[in-house]
């Protein structure tokens, strides 16, 4: 997973009508907390043509224009290469750590649903859909199992899509022809979990076939309990003397 801090400086001169353009663009990059492999990459820009660069794992500038090769030997001579090379651990370090404490560290476990969108009728297949909503950070992957075994194809997935204050969301669709007794999952792995969390497709009844059982049963269980009140309610009224 790969991190990256900007910094953007911009300062322009105008000249008459023309307006010339002078900016450098500092980018500290790294794969970890551990910022053991740290990259600091300063760029000058003019006109948005980059003219001169600084890559610290080169540890010298380099340049890209008759006029950025000038000054790089002789920033390379002077004190200009040593001040960039102290900004690695200046600039670069201090402020990754503060990211990484302050917010890359903090990681929120996604909501998994697994659903089917699409039942098959023998001339087409069924959709499963399995959804991960309001996790942090965006990085994460979702794969699919067929009986134990990676499924490689038949599979669509979206990008991790941004819901706002710093959630995301990703949804991960699934073709397959139903057979009978196999096993389908959903595997999700994020920076949240110790280890990939596996969810288990129950196809005993399609999800709406499921709504119509739990509010048949609930109309069901109604009707007993107002039957009941019925029976009592008569019991009591015919037992009353004349």
């Amino acid at each position: 997973m790969f991190f990256n801090l900007q910094l953007l400086l911009v300062i322009t001169a105008v000249l008459g009508t023309d307006g010339y353009y002078h900016y450098v663009i500092a980018e500290c990059l790294s794969s970890s907390s551990a910022l053991t492999d740290v990259v600091l990459i300063a760029t000058f820009y003019f006109n948005k043509d980059p003219v001169l660069r600084f890559n610290s794992t080169v540890g010298e500038y380099v340049g890209f224009t008759e006029l950025g090769v000038k000054n790089a030997e002789i920033w390379n001579k002077g004190p200009e290469v040593q001040q960039a090379r102290a900004q690695l651990e200046g600039y670069c370090k201090n402020n990754l750590r503060i990211d990484y404490s302050a917010v890359l560290d903090k990681a929120v476990k996604p909501k998994v649903q697994l659903k089917s969108e699409l039942q098959s009728d023998g001339s087409r297949p069924a959709l499963l859909m399995c959804s991960a909503y309001d996790f942090y950070p965006p990085v994460i992957k979702i794969s699919w199992l067929r009986d134990g075994q990676k499924v490689t194809s038949a599979v669509t997935s979206t990008e991790e899509m941004p819901e706002g204050d710093w959630f995301y969301q990703i949804h991960s669709q699934l073709d397959y022809i139903p057979k009978s007794g196999e096993r389908i999952s959903c595997v999700v792995e994020h920076a949240s979990f110790q280890q990939p969390m596996v969810y288990d497709w129950d196809p005993t009844l399609p999800e709406s076939e499921r709504n119509k059982v739990a509010i048949g049963a609930s109309g069901l269980v109604l009707g007993i309990i107002l039957s009941a009140a019925g029976f009592i309610y008569y019991k009591r009224k015919s037992s009353r003397p004349y």
